[in-house]
């Protein structure tokens, strides 16, 4: 929860942010023909997009930020002092 519950507030932010400037009815496949889906169903697919965008860079950064240090014997040669 430490990384959903943030990640889905900034996904409904991005959301709105996007979706204010863009309408989902100007959206295209790689400039050729337009997307055949309903309003909704594009906003709910960018939306689940930017949670799994947002939820997996916040969890790599709770990952390197809880990695324990090696053992103090465990460092290579010429490591320094």
């Amino acid at each position: 929860m430490v990384v959903l519950w943030p990640s889905f507030l900034m996904a409904g932010v991005l959301s709105a942010l996007i979706f204010a400037l863009v309408d989902p009815s100007d959206l295209s496949w790689f400039g050729g023909a337009p997307l055949d889906l309903p309003r909704q169903a594009v906003y709910t697919i960018g939306f689940l997009l930017f949670w799994l965008i947002v939820s997996l860079g916040s969890s790599l950064s709770v990952l390197m930020a809880t990695l324990p240090e090696p053992p103090a014997d465990q460092h290579p040669r010429g490591w320094p002092r």
